[in-house]
């Protein structure tokens, strides 16, 4: 019993000491550092994060209630992004709020890009293995996805909105900025450790800690296993590589909080167990936050034309700004406190206001969907999505032009037109041609109620044709059927 416990500590003495695949350079080239030069946030800056997340709905298990006594500055957490997409999506929103309210609280933030495991996938939440990506997909998805995480993080989310923090070059490792108010926050790929790594010496150093039934017994897991599909041994060593990053940013970095939403408990847990086993040391937490859905259960980002994409490329901020503009008012005071960085006393007197008589209705959705597009979008991109959204109200006043029109074309039905077919064109004979409406009966009973626009301006006769001052700029013009269906005719 002596030799064998002598052994194990030679074996964890040795795991401590300087190891190649242990240690990341001091002049990583990913690493990327972001000032915190914001205004102070004194309410933020002086709660518990914990108490903070946890008054607003974003706590939904943590390993341990001392994380809640954690003071500014104590704290170095992170949370895992893996590159499946060019872009991340409405559920990963959750993850970037998180991480904002830890860093408004004077804590060192982690966003961890999953370079190596987004080449396995993580099987939580999913019932199929997921497809497999090619290494320059990986890559580039990797690329895009710190560019947008930068962006977001980037910006110090305040009432103000005033204060932007710049990239600066420091190559030191892990540190709080020094701020009191402030913490700063570093984009990471842990592709820049696994790639040294050969499976002899994770099976030596990583597996020989694992216990098979610890693994099994994980729901993420265990539900796979029941499936049709079950698991492949690949799915099934994920909780180990995301660990092992909880393990390798702990030891070498000072990284002792994870986070993620609530399907990423048995992976946070695996982490915190091989920390415990491996370095024999306290002192590594993790924290989970409710998945992101509506009121009915069902998940809040999925859409039937698919995922809502935070990246503009891939949804623009008009239409990433209708979609929180078209929350139900049952989901909306929730939404409010959990994505958006209003006070709680603010978010009180707006749903107070919901119920006054008068209340214009989804004027609380409206400051939803502001702040949330703000956050990810920035200034910019709100004031495009506003810009939008208040050209293409059917009867607004604002002058339309051919760029406003071209702006949403990728986000509601187009189509092309030779010049020769729509001048002097019948009105009621394109809105069935270019499949606005599907017959000139539906066409001429809209008119009557008043719901047919060009370009916003509404068409009071069955008459009407199209004339050469219709045609916005000389290239474009908008139908729109009420205020939801539209379709954009480009001129050519």
């Amino acid at each position: 019993m002596a030799t064998a416990a002598m052994a194990a500590a030679a074996s964890s003495r040795a795991f401590l000491r300087p190891h190649r695949l242990l240690l990341i350079p001091h002049t990583h080239p990913l690493r990327r550092r972001l000032s915190a030069t914001a205004a102070p946030f004194s309410t933020a800056a002086s709660a518990s994060v914990v108490d903070v997340l946890r008054e607003r709905g974003l706590v939904e298990a943590t390993t341990s209630e001392a994380l809640a006594a954690a003071r500014p500055g104590e704290l170095k957490v992170y949370c895992g992004f893996d590159p499946t997409a060019e872009s991340l999506h409405l559920g990963n929103l959750l993850g970037l709020v998180a991480l904002s309210w830890f860093r408004r609280c004077g804590h060192t933030t982690v966003a961890l890009i999953g370079g190596a495991t987004g080449r396995v996938g993580d099987p939580s939440g999913k019932s199929a293995e997921r497809p497999e990506l090619d290494v320059a997909a990986v890559e580039a998805n990797s690329d895009a996805i710190k560019s947008l995480v930068a962006q977001i993080l980037g910006r110090i989310p305040e009432p103000a909105h005033a204060h932007d923090s710049q990239p600066v070059k420091n190559d030191q490792p892990l540190v709080n900025s020094g701020s009191a108010t402030m913490g700063s926050f570093v984009i990471l790929d842990n592709y820049d450790w696994w790639k040294d790594i050969t499976l002899l010496d994770f099976l030596k150093e990583v597996g020989r800690f694992a216990r098979v039934g610890t693994m099994i017994a994980k729901e993420s897991v265990k539900k796979r296993l029941s499936s049709e599909d079950g698991m492949s041994y690949t799915e099934f060593t994920y909780q180990l590589l995301q660990g092992y990053d909880f393990l390798y940013m702990f030891k070498n970095m000072g990284v002792n909080v994870q986070i993620g939403g609530s399907d990423q408990w048995g992976n946070i847990t695996a982490g915190t167990e091989l920390i415990r086993k491996i370095l024999q040391v306290e002192g590594a937490h993790g924290l989970t936050f409710p998945l992101l859905l509506k009121s009915d259960g069902t998940k809040f980002g999925k859409t039937e034309d698919g995922a809502i994409w935070l990246s503009s490329k891939m949804l623009s901020p008009y239409k990433f700004y209708q979609y929180f503009f078209a929350v139900p008012d049952v989901d909306v005071i929730r939404f409010m406190k959990i994505l958006t960085f209003l006070s709680l006393d603010e978010i009180q007197e707006l749903e107070e206001s919901m119920k006054k008589p008068g209340y214009v209705p989804n004027t609380v959705q409206k400051k939803l969907a502001e702040e949330v597009t703000r956050f990810v979008h920035g200034e910019e991109g709100l004031a495009e999505a506003l810009k939008a959204t208040e050209a293409l109200r059917p009867g607004a006043q604002t002058q339309l032009d051919a760029q406003t029109i071209e702006g949403i074309a990728d986000d509601v039905p187009s189509c092309s037109l030779a010049y020769d077919q729509v001048l002097k064109s019948p009105v009621v004979d394109m809105a069935v041609s270019t499949g606005l409406l599907a017959s000139k009966s539906a066409v001429k009973r809209l008119i009557k109620q008043g719901g047919l626009y060009l370009n916003n301006i509404r068409i009071d006769s069955e008459d009407k044709l199209v004339e050469e001052g219709d045609i916005v700029d000389g290239k474009v013009l908008l139908l729109s059927a009420g205020k939801k269906n539209k379709m954009v005719v480009r001129i050519s």
